[in-house]
């Protein structure tokens, strides 16, 4: 199994994370955004991910892309432990709380988006903040509302084992801090992050732990 991913990736490392869940082991091929122009744009790589974006996994056959793609196939191709409830309510709810990230604050605010804000759209590095803080605000609002006093949250997002959700919400907390994002409105949100960031899965998973960094 090999993973083209990028250390400070959002996608990638929600991605390594769902694979240390699994107990996978995965060769890593670091693909990196920012060097030499970015190094998802040479034709190797295009032809692998026309999308040009990490992550992309090999497991022997077709290289796959999209995280949310890949963490389904490893849920169907490595059932346990698993990262979905057995439920459909569950599984439905699992979903949508990763989907509130992976949809809806990750991609509008990604190296892309980001660059197009400050330097296309002459937003520049006050714009590019704003537009973070904004985004990151309105999913996080709406996360901690769907988890704080719900009886299915557990230590974690759902339960007291580790999601799917749990492997997207934890990359975009990293990147909130990043970007110097308030998040003392999110208590419940904070508690997942102290649990999530305690287990192994998600320490080996972290951009500083990566052999390939900056």
């Amino acid at each position: 199994m090999k993973l083209y991913d990028y250390h400070r990736s959002g996608a990638a490392y929600r991605t390594r994370i769902a694979l240390n869940l699994k107990g996978l082991d995965y060769e890593q091929v670091s693909i990196h955004l920012s060097r030499e122009g970015g190094e998802q744009y040479k034709p190797d790589y295009v032809a692998l991910n026309p999308q040009k974006l990490v992550p992309s996994l090999i497991d022997g056959g077709e290289p796959m892309i999209q995280s949310m793609a890949i963490m389904e196939y490893l849920e169907e191709t490595h059932p346990t432990p698993a990262l979905l409830p057995k439920d459909p309510v569950g599984r439905a709810r699992v979903r949508a709380l990763a989907n509130i990230v992976a949809c809806d604050i990750h991609p509008i605010n990604n190296l892309r988006v980001r660059n197009y804000v400050r330097d296309t759209l002459k937003g520049g590095e006050s714009g590019m903040l704003a537009w973070i803080h904004h985004w990151i605000q309105l999913g996080f609002e709406a996360y901690e509302k769907l988890i704080a006093g719900n009886p299915l949250t557990g230590k974690f997002s759902h339960g007291d084992t580790p999601s799917m959700a749990d492997c997207c919400l934890i990359p975009q907390i990293v990147n909130a801090r990043g970007f110097k994002t308030p998040l003392d409105a999110y208590p419940t949100i904070l508690k997942i992050e102290a649990a999530c960031q305690a287990h192994p899965a998600f320490i080996k998973a972290k951009p500083e732990n990566q052999a390939v960094t900056d």
